[in-house]
């Protein structure tokens, strides 16, 4: 078929003294086959052809009656005119049918064909001009019409559809040949050995095409920003925290924290509570694997870090009183502290669970500590376009002798300034577990203001000293979202077009890796 169509275009061509259009010569053939051809002889130079982009306008079945009988306000007016002495308005429907009696009889006053006297119909001209009907014969002919406006109203009546009709101006090209002469694509052993490549017509190399696209993995946007923090992280001394529990007991996800068993974040609409098994045991040291030694014995899990001083048992009592009747100088919270709840499964509402039990391992061995984390948490929040119930937090500890408030504003300043973020401003909040507590803002510049960006800290007694940490030991504490630095990077206005069901893989795909300011 395409090779008959590449003939029947040369010929109409050949015949022609100058172009001819592609819906003239070939109204039969759909858009894919004929483009095709063109293309398979544009690429030769045997044609030159323009693509015309174009609307017609098509008749409805009921313009289509219009253009053969006349519109209904010509057919009231002519049933009133032959109507001698006046035609009574109650017989018209049966005259001309109710239909055109009721859209006519409007028109026909309104262009002043008829009048009324009393319960009587009469003709108010001799003669008429039926716009409608010649409009629509016009463009029942050329399929359009010189006037816009008429179109527009022909539109709204619904007496004619618009469709998008895609043509192509053809003419003859430089190289033209009424003859299609194959092309051979690949210079063969026969075509050497018996001397045909001498004769045949080899398809010239074109070296401005674009090759074929290559399918590849795509690493995630979200990925992308993670690896920079990452690198970021790294640059600063920190070390990395395992974060691959993502069900927490309540103890460590609250308790640990001085999150009350009141707080309003431990209720059913914000936190994600597991069915089965409902609750864990007390803290213990997790179960150390086997198969996780390495060839001299040694084992290189998080497990084999904790100390035969670390008492789970004193660490628990530790954190009920202090929640009961307060301790190390707290007044605590005065209320009965429930093991139920505390032993409750949830999944992590955030990854500071995992910093307080590196924390807890570290007060086995007391010293300067870097850690962070980048993983998943779970809230039960209401979805909407910057809200998801679960996405990826972004935290860092430090943990040091004779740390300040000025030196974690100082630090934050270096921190997100490696990010591109130099302007920051801090305001004092409040968090469970974090005294004195700050919200972290950057001036954005394409939004032109200030953001919420952060928040931070110094853990407060409360959750250290349990754990067993000197007293004069302080702990930073600071985090944010994952996915706000990626939309603002990539320019995402909904979070759900970023992570879950509706992302577009060729977003995925198509996205330059992302990097983050570096001083």
């Amino acid at each position: 078929m395409a090779s008959d169509l590449v003939s029947q275009v040369l010929d109409a061509v050949s015949e022609a003294n100058g172009s001819i259009f592609s819906n003239d010569v070939f109204p039969s053939v759909d858009f894919t086959t004929i483009k095709s051809a063109l293309d398979r002889l544009g690429s030769r130079e045997m044609i030159m052809y323009k693509q015309i982009d174009q609307e017609e306008a098509n008749l409805t079945a009921e313009a289509e009656g219009i253009a053969a009988e006349g519109s209904h306000e010509a057919k009231v007016f002519e049933a009133v005119r032959q109507a001698v002495g006046g035609l009574k308005i109650a017989d018209l429907p049966g005259i001309v049918g109710k239909e055109t009696a009721k859209v006519g009889q409007g028109k026909a006053f309104k262009e002043g064909w008829i009048k009324k006297e009393k319960d009587l119909l009469k003709a108010a001209v001799h003669s008429i001009q039926d716009a409608s009907r010649e409009q629509l014969q016009t463009i029942q002919q050329t399929r359009t019409y010189p006037d816009p406006k008429v179109l527009s109203d022909l539109r709204k009546r619904k007496l004619i559809t618009m469709q998008k009709v895609i043509s192509f101006e053809i003419r003859k090209g430089p190289k033209f040949a009424k003859e299609f002469v194959k092309e051979e694509t690949d210079l063969t052993a026969d075509m050497l050995a018996t001397g045909a490549w001498k004769s045949v017509k080899l398809k010239p190399y074109n070296f401005n095409a674009m090759g074929a696209p290559t399918m590849s993995g795509a690493l995630h946007p979200l990925n992308k920003v993670r690896h920079e923090f990452r690198q970021i992280f790294f640059e600063m001394g920190f070390e990395e925290m395992p974060t691959n529990r993502y069900v927490e007991t309540g103890f460590w996800n609250f308790d640990a924290l001085y999150v009350p068993q009141q707080h309003p974040a431990r209720d059913l609409q914000d936190t994600f509570y597991i069915a089965d098994p409902p609750v864990a045991d007390k803290p213990r040291p997790d179960p150390v694997k086997k198969t996780e030694k390495l060839a001299d014995g040694s084992i290189p899990t998080f497990e084999a870090q904790d100390h035969p001083r670390q008492d789970y048992e004193s660490y628990w009592n530790n954190i009920k009183e202090v929640h009961e009747q307060g301790k190390y100088g707290s007044i605590g919270y005065r209320y009965p502290f429930k093991e139920d709840e505390s032993l409750r499964l949830v999944l992590r509402t955030h990854t500071t669970a995992v910093s307080a039990y590196m924390l807890y391992n570290l007060a086995a061995n007391p010293r300067p500590a870097r850690y962070f984390s980048i993983d998943r948490v779970f809230r039960n929040e209401t979805v909407d376009a910057t809200h998801l119930a679960e996405f990826h937090q972004v935290e860092g500890v430090i943990a040091d002798f004779g740390l300040a408030l000025g030196g974690l504003i100082g630090f934050m300043e270096v921190f997100f300034g490696k990010m591109g973020i130099h302007r920051l401003r801090f305001k004092p909040a409040y968090n469970p577990y974090t005294e004195p507590s700050l919200e972290i803002f950057g001036y954005h510049e394409g939004l032109n203001k200030w953001v919420e960006i952060g928040n931070s800290g110094m853990f407060r007694p409360e959750m250290l000293e349990p754990m067993g940490l000197p007293k004069d030991m302080r702990v930073y504490g600071w985090g944010l979202s994952l996915e706000r630095p990626t939309m603002i990077k990539y320019g995402v206005s909904n979070i759900r077009e970023l992570l879950g069901h509706k992302v577009d893989l060729n977003f995925v795909e198509s996205n330059p890796a992302v990097r983050l300011e570096k001083d």
